[in-house]
């Protein structure tokens, strides 16, 4: 089972205090990488959402964002942290001290500090529990999207496993006819020159030349490689690095196959089988 690095999820509840809502985002990236944007009074959360998120996902860039929209009216839920207010009035009456015209503070720019404005510990146990239980939902929903991508993105790679089956069935099929044509070009240029020519010492260099422009080696390692990529997609375990290994050994034999072609159909299917491998390539940056 492949799963995709490229997901959404979003999940809300309603509970007496508020509205609780977490979006979870995650793009490609080499590694586990967790961003977080919570509200104060819920930093509480921090470890468990890595916990979480690290139990089902393995690679990639994950946003995870919650907030919280209280009820209006709801009893007890705002407290204000008095201590903190009072330091912060202290700190500001000092600083006004040391200007000249300081403009006048306002009470909403104290609200603004952090943990001025607090839940109550009473209700934060609880939206701390309720955030819990929605963020699970949350990653089940997003990890259910990146297989159902996952899933997509594996049955577009095996139609390019099998484009290149394809390319490589043809040359080999053609193969014998490549090097007899190639050797009566040879033959034909040989006839043109004037002299004597020594028929052992020409027989020598078709065997070196034909050795030379083989091919057959390049054909199958690209079979076996090929193989590889269907053995590993059926693997239930991130795959992204062993696939991006994988193009590049591909590629690489796609470039000999090419830099040894002696005729169209070899270069035709070369060039061919490069443009699946890239397109292949291009699907697996976001797999996990």
């Amino acid at each position: 089972m492949i799963k995709s690095m490229t997901a959404f999820s979003r999940q809300e509840c309603k509970s007496q205090w508020g509205i609780l809502s977490w979006e979870i985002r995650t793009v490609n990236h080499r590694f586990c990488d967790i961003n977080m944007r919570l509200p104060e009074d819920l930093r509480g959360l921090e470890p468990v959402i890595r916990e979480r998120v690290t139990k089902w996902i393995k690679r990639g860039k994950v946003d995870c964002t919650l907030k919280f929209q209280s009820v209006t009216g709801a009893d007890n839920l705002i407290a204000l942290n008095v201590d903190l207010v009072s330091s912060l009035l202290q700190t500001n009456r000092q600083i006004e001290a040391m200007m000249d015209n300081p403009a006048p503070t306002r009470s909403i720019d104290f609200l603004k500090w952090p943990g001025v404005l607090q839940v109550n510990n009473a209700d934060n146990d609880q939206l701390l529990m309720e955030a819990k239980q929605l963020l699970d939902s949350c990653l089940e929903e997003l990890y259910d999207n990146r297989v159902r991508e996952g899933e997509q993105m594996k049955t577009l790679l095996e139609q390019r496993c099998r484009g290149i089956l394809d390319e490589v069935g043809q040359v080999k099929a053609q193969l014998p006819e490549i090097i007899k044509n190639h050797r009566l070009r040879l033959q034909k240029r040989v006839d043109e020159l004037t002299g004597e020519i020594d028929k052992a010492r020409f027989e020598q260099e078709l065997v070196f030349i034909a050795q030379k422009i083989d091919i057959q080696e390049e054909l199958d390692r690209i079979d076996v490689h090929i193989k590889e990529v269907y053995r590993v997609l059926g693997q239930d375990e991130p795959i992204g690095r062993r696939l991006d290994f994988l193009m590049q050994e591909l590629n690489r034999e796609a470039n000999t196959l090419g830099s040894k072609s002696v005729d169209t159909t070899t270069t035709r299917a070369a060039v061919e089988m490069k443009v699946l491998i890239e397109q292949m390539r291009e699907q697996i940056q976001n797999i996990e």
